[in-house]
C-alpha cells in the first residue's frame, strides 16, 4: 500500500509487533537509521491500544503467536483490507510444526535438471514404541536426528538430539519427528528470503559421522554436546571449504517456497549430501529470522520494506 487518504505521502510508516528479545535484536539503530534515510519509519506497535486506533501506517510486520493478537490481527485485516499484513497467522502456524513446514518442497517445480532438492525421510513418534515403528516404515537407519514436534521457537523447540541407537529413543521428551541424518561437510546453507529478495550463507553444521563412530557412539546426544563427543578440531575445521549452492537454485528455491508457503519473510537450512553433490535437501524452514546476522541487513530489510509501501511483489 503506498497512499493515505488517496494521497501519496512523503514518508511511509511500518509498524513492528516483536517479542522484547526480536526488538533488541532486530530493530537495531543502524535499520532504523537507513529505513528512515529510505522515507520509511519504522515504529514498535503499543500492545495496549487498538490496532486501528493507531493508524495512519501502511503495514504491520509482526511475529507474536498469541491467539488474542491473531484474533486482533484477523479484525484489522477485516476492516482495513488494503494494509498489508506480514505475515497471515494462518500461513505462519505452517511452520510451527515440524511436518507441515516442509510440505511444500516436494511439490516445488523447480526448473533445474541439474541438481535435485528434496526434504530428509522422516516420522513423527508420540514415543519409543512410534519411534521405532516410524523409523521401520520410512527405512531409516542410525543415527537419526531427533527434533521436537512444535517448532514455536520456544526454548524447547530448539532441544535437537542425535540418536545413535533404540537406547537413546528412550530419553527423548516426545512428541518429536526422527529425521535421515545425511553427511553433509559440516555445512548448512542459510537461504533468507525477504519478499522478492533472496540471499544465501554458509554456518557451521553437525560434523560428518564415520562408519566407525557409528558402531562406537550409543544413546542420545543433544546437539550441544556433538562437538564434544567428536572433538572439537574437528568440528571447527569442516565446513569452511563447502562449496556454496548454485545462485539460481538459491534464488529459485528462495522464489518457489515464498509462494508455496504463501510467506514473505523466513530462511531455508539446506544441506546437500556430500556422498551425492547434486541432492539437496531441505530440513528446516523458520519464519522472521535473524536477519540481523546478514551481512548488510539493513539495505536488504530496507529493500523489501520499500516493495511493502509501494505495493511490490509482496505475497
Amino acid at each position: 500500500m503506498s497512499e493515505i487518504g488517496g494521497q501519496s505521502p512523503s514518508r511511509y510508516r511500518v509498524v513492528f509487533a516483536l517479542e522484547p528479545k526480536k526488538v533488541q535484536s532486530f530493530l537495531q539503530n543502524s535499520l532504523i537509521d537507513h529505513a528512515k534515510n529510505h522515507a520509511i519509519e519504522l515504529i514498535p506497535i503499543d500492545l495496549t491500544t487498538a490496532i486501528h486506533q493507531q493508524l495512519p501506517f501502511h503495514s504491520i510486520i509482526h511475529k507474536l503467536h498469541s491467539p488474542q493478537w491473531t484474533q486482533q490481527l484477523r479484525h484489522f485485516s477485516l476492516h482495513n483490507p488494503s494494509i498489508p499484513i506480514i505475515d497471515p497467522p494462518d500461513a505462519v502456524d505452517r511452520l510451527h510444526d515440524r511436518v507441515t513446514m516442509l510440505d511444500s518442497v516436494p511439490k516445488l517445480s523447480l526448473q533445474n535438471d541439474v541438481v535435485s532438492v528434496s526434504v530428509p525421510k522422516q516420522a513423527v513418534a508420540n514415543d519409543e514404541r512410534t519411534a521405532i515403528e516410524g523409523l521401520d516404515s520410512v527405512n531409516l537407519r542410525f543415527p537419526v536426528i531427533a527434533k521436537p514436534l512444535a517448532a514455536d521457537g520456544s526454548a524447547s523447540s530448539h532441544n535437537l538430539c542425535l540418536v545413535f541407537d533404540r537406547e537413546g529413543l528412550k530419553s527423548l521428551n516426545y512428541p518429536v519427528v526422527v529425521q535421515e541424518f545425511v553427511n553433509h561437510g559440516g555445512a548448512v546453507f542459510k537461504i533468507y528470503v525477504a519478499g522478492r529478495h533472496v540471499t544465501c550463507v554458509r554456518r557451521m553444521s553437525l560434523a560428518d559421522i564415520t562408519e566407525e563412530e557409528i558402531k562406537n557412539l550409543k544413546g542420545a546426544v543433544p546437539f550441544s554436546q556433538v562437538s564434544n563427543v567428536k572433538g572439537s578440531r574437528e568440528q571447527e575445521e569442516e565446513g569452511d571449504g563447502v562449496e556454496m549452492p548454485p545462485e539460481g537454485l538459491v534464488s529459485e528455491l528462495g522464489r518457489g517456497l515464498r509462494e508455496a508457503l504463501g510467506l514473505n519473510l523466513f530462511n531455508v537450512d539446506v544441506i546437500r549430501d556430500v556422498n551425492d553433490e547434486k541432492r539437496y535437501l531441505v530440513i528446516d524452514i523458520n519464519y522472521f529470522p535473524g536477519y540481523a546476522k546478514l551481512p548488510c541487513y539493513e539495505t536488504f530489510f530496507t529493500n523489501f520494506l520499500l516493495d511493502v509501501v509501494h505495493g511490490k511483489n509482496t505475497v
